[in-house]
């Protein structure tokens, strides 16, 4: 089994920066796919960026291509979102994810779940 737990949310300006984190309890951190997803007032969670196992492959929702960047370190049982140039429709609980396998943008393919950081863009 699988902890997760994210930081690193907070209230930023219109084309600021935020780095979340995505610390994983259990030494198996590494046997895991994850992924961030996000979920708006009044919308249904969205996938936003994953990553293989070992970090080599990396997916992006096209709304974040070239602005939101994900990485891991196996290391520190931790996986990253560096985010820049940051939006007010970015605005959203951030949740990552952990899944046994290949990559996935679908949200029912991941089996552990953290609770969530919120990331609030203002103008």
């Amino acid at each position: 089994q699988v902890q997760l737990v994210e930081s690193g949310g907070g209230l930023v300006q219109a084309g600021g920066s935020l780095r979340l984190s995505c610390a994983a309890s259990g030494r198996t951190f590494s046997s895991y796919a994850m992924g961030w997803f996000r979920q708006a007032p009044g919308k249904e969670r969205e996938f936003v960026a994953a990553i293989s196992v070992n970090g080599v492959i990396t997916r992006y929702a096209d709304s974040v291509k070239g602005q939101f960047t994900i990485s891991r370190d196996n290391a520190k049982n931790t996986v990253y979102l560096q985010m820049n140039s940051l939006k007010i429709e970015d605005t959203a609980v951030y949740t990552c994810g952990a899944k046994t396998g290949l990559t996935s943008t679908r949200s029912d393919d991941y089996h552990y779940w953290g609770q969530g950081t919120q990331v609030t863009v203002s103008s």
